[in-house]
């Protein structure tokens, strides 16, 4: 059996508009500008407190803990309004995907559980995926605990498994456990970035992926 683990935000749901949104008001509501929607962008799936203390590391940990909770706030309220959509061509692939008899799906993503069970039930995804992994219960990416448990709750051995995501967080996240690493190039970080964090196969769309895992797979029969 084989396992799949996929990114979400960048790599499944093209939720930048709510992530950028979010964090413009959170930082408005701590009395702070905000960072440019490239800055933010670059800090998407690291878990929520650990992305802004990278975009305000000259304030204190009490005004870091203000902007978390207000992007809280404020994301909920965006997504309730007009949730992410997905990007086409993932939800026909993860159906198709899950609908082998040698593939499970997992999730491993720095969304919250709550988020990511919205997300889910709102594009009629349950199901798909046998192992969720959230920033609930994990150190934050590129930590490895997230593919570790997905592993351990599958019984999937890493050499079977492969990371699918869009950030250098990702990637640097395979590589700790051991597991191989797709990075694809429609997200948020720039190709030689997943590259340079040890990507070992780049993808143009979910066409392309679809190929490539299919040739892991028979690679590593």
């Amino acid at each position: 059996m084989k396992l799949a683990i996929f990114d979400v935000d960048g790599t499944i749901s093209d939720s930048q508009n709510h992530i950028t949104h979010a964090m413009t008001l959170g930082f408005e509501a701590a009395g702070l500008p905000a960072p440019a929607a490239s800055e933010v962008l670059q800090i998407v799936g690291l878990s929520l407190p650990l992305a802004v203390a990278r975009l305000a590391p000259e304030h204190d940990a009490e005004t870091q803990a203000r902007i978390v909770e207000g992007y809280k706030q404020s994301y909920m309220t965006t997504r309730a309004a007009s949730p992410a959509p997905l990007y086409p061509g993932a939800e026909a692939l993860l159906r198709k995907l899950a609908a082998r008899d040698d593939m499970l799906l997992a999730v491993a993503t720095g969304k919250s559980r709550r988020g990511l069970r919205a997300l889910i039930e709102h594009h009629g995804l349950e199901g798909l995926f046998v192992s969720l992994q959230t920033a609930d219960d994990h150190p934050s990416k590129p930590h490895p605990s997230m593919i570790g448990a997905a592993l351990s709750e599958t019984g999937v051995d890493a050499r079977d498994a492969v990371m699918i995501g869009d950030t250098s967080f990702d990637m640097a996240m395979g590589r700790s456990a051991g597991v191989a690493t797709i990075g694809v190039r429609w997200g948020y970080h720039a190709s030689h970035l997943l590259e340079a964090a040890g990507a070992h196969w780049m993808v143009d769309d979910f066409d392309s992926l679809e190929t490539t895992l299919l040739d892991l797979w028979e690679m590593s029969a």
